[in-house]
């Protein structure tokens, strides 16, 4: 799998079913720069999760949707409902167990 790009206008859409972990980020951010990889290796190896990246500068309006305040900010959403958010930088191993209670 990949990490999709989702905007404001597909946010909804795209992450209407199953299980989604939306990255919001930015450019400038370093954290968000070291998460990106955990993001995308997690991507290759879960099947049952899709992955999407939010740029908060140029989707502002799902961001404050959403009060995301800092970034990296990943949100979990099951069925178009957000059951999870979680700020700062994760590694692999604990974004994993997080989106396993999820899965299962």
């Amino acid at each position: 799998m990949a990490v999709n790009v989702t905007t404001d206008q597909s946010f909804a859409q795209d992450t209407a079913n199953g299980v989604a972990l939306i990255d919001f980020w930015a450019t400038w951010c370093g954290p968000c720069r070291m998460q990106s990889p955990v993001v995308e290796a997690l991507s290759d190896e879960m099947d049952d999760v899709h992955f999407f990246k939010l740029d908060v500068d140029q989707n502002p309006a799902t961001a404050q949707e959403f009060r995301i305040m800092s970034i990296p900010t990943m949100m979990i959403k099951k069925d178009g409902q957000v059951v999870d958010q979680i700020v700062g930088y994760h590694s692999k191993e604990q974004l994993q167990q997080i989106l396993q209670q999820y899965t299962a």
